[in-house]
């Protein structure tokens, strides 16, 4: 095992010291491998590339193509799990030191891989887009297993091209950030400007993960005056029942454990639907809960409100509620307009510690120059 991980960190440390030029000197195979590598739409692709990678290297005798073990008409010999390689493995990739810009979950659970069981040659057609992705990477299995390049220079290119992309951010955010930090001694943004910034960031693609932030942010400036605050976040894609957590944002007391307030976040409408399953949730959770409360970013239906709100007497003085994202925002703002800056800030540092699978580079840096841009045009 001690072995799969030297593999990936030497070919780091190769890297590393090797600089920025490519290690393939032929044009079209080393455009196969930016296609992959460097394909900001769908990353999968590259964990599924270093993943078959990593198999070659270690048992030269698979097929890189064969990233399944019970391949129909197939003795197995040459088959390989590719979902063991790259969730045991690849995975690590994801955590420091490394931080590489890839998927932080397994390439061969999406789409394009999940119920394949065949042998990919350049003929199989992977659902899922791009394409181009996906076609230049069977090229590469292709080319990898007739020894047209080898398995582990395919490696050094893939990583250098990772590690590349991932300092290129990295100095893009840092600059963003002592931009704005240059602005810290003049006016302060108003209430209504930093509502109109996360609108703005609200209306970004990819923007699931905002509201999430707002309610946690808003609590943590608040938390000196408020006596509450909110629990760590889960990851983006954690279910309640893998969690053990009743909702998105968990409020405690500053200095106890129980929950006292839930926020549930909906990208839609929240319906009548939504509140029943609230009321499971809450029937299971001990007595003490005194809000459970929806954040939707649209707009809230008035019966739908009504029957939340007539479920307070059932439960015993738990109160459900439905507000608004923008509208809790500019409330919380202007009734604690002295910490409007503080929750910008805590809002941009929770923001820039989400991992690219919750929040995109794009979206961060979309943040990051709003606020700046913001600032500027006092």
């Amino acid at each position: 095992m001690e072995a799969f991980f030297k593999t990936l960190d030497d070919s780091y440390q190769r890297v590393l010291k090797q600089g920025n030029g490519s290690l393939i000197s032929d044009i079209d195979i080393r455009r196969r491998v930016e296609t992959v590598a460097l394909c900001l739409r769908n990353r999968a692709g590259v964990r599924a590339l270093l993943a078959g990678l990593l198999a070659k290297i270690h048992l030269p005798k698979v097929d890189i193509r064969k990233p399944y073990t019970d391949i129909a008409g197939e003795a197995g010999d040459d088959c390989y799990s590719g979902r063991f390689y790259d969730e045991q493995y690849v995975q690590h990739l994801v955590q420091s030191p490394y931080s590489l810009p890839i998927n932080s979950t397994t390439a061969f659970l999406t789409p394009g891989f999940r119920t394949k069981n065949t042998v990919l040659t350049v003929k199989v057609n992977l659902e899922g887009r791009p394409a181009e992705m996906y076609k230049a990477l069977l090229e590469l299995f292709s080319l990898i297993q007739t020894k047209r390049i080898a398995p582990i220079t395919v490696l050094d290119e893939t990583m250098r091209l990772l590690v590349t992309e991932r300092d290129q951010r990295q100095a893009s955010i840092r600059k963003l950030v002592r931009d704005i930090g240059r602005t810290k001694d003049q006016l302060p943004l108003s209430a209504e400007e930093i509502v109109g910034l996360i609108a703005q960031h609200l209306a970004c693609k990819n923007a699931s993960r905002i509201p999430v932030l707002v309610v946690a942010a808003a609590y943590r400036a608040g938390a000196g005056k408020l006596g509450e605050k909110p629990r760590g976040l889960h990851a983006h894609t954690a279910a309640d029942k893998q969690t053990g957590a009743m909702g998105d944002v968990e409020i405690t007391l500053v200095n106890d454990s129980d929950v006292l307030t839930v926020y549930e976040m909906k990208l839609k409408a929240v319906t009548i639907g939504d509140i029943n399953v609230a009321l499971e949730k809450l029937a299971a959770h001990p007595v003490g809960l005194r809000n459970y409360i929806f954040i939707t970013t649209e707009p809230v239906d008035l019966e739908v409100l009504r029957y939340a709100a007539d479920q307070y007497d059932q439960l015993g003085g738990t109160e459900i509620a439905i507000l608004d994202c923008l509208g809790f925002l500019r409330h919380f703002l202007h009734l604690f307009h002295s910490q409007r800056t503080d929750f910008l800030d805590a809002y941009q540092e929770l923001l820039l510690a989400e991992p690219e699978s919750a929040v995109t580079h794009t979206l961060k840096e979309a943040f990051l120059t709003l606020r700046k841009a913001a600032l500027g045009s006092q």
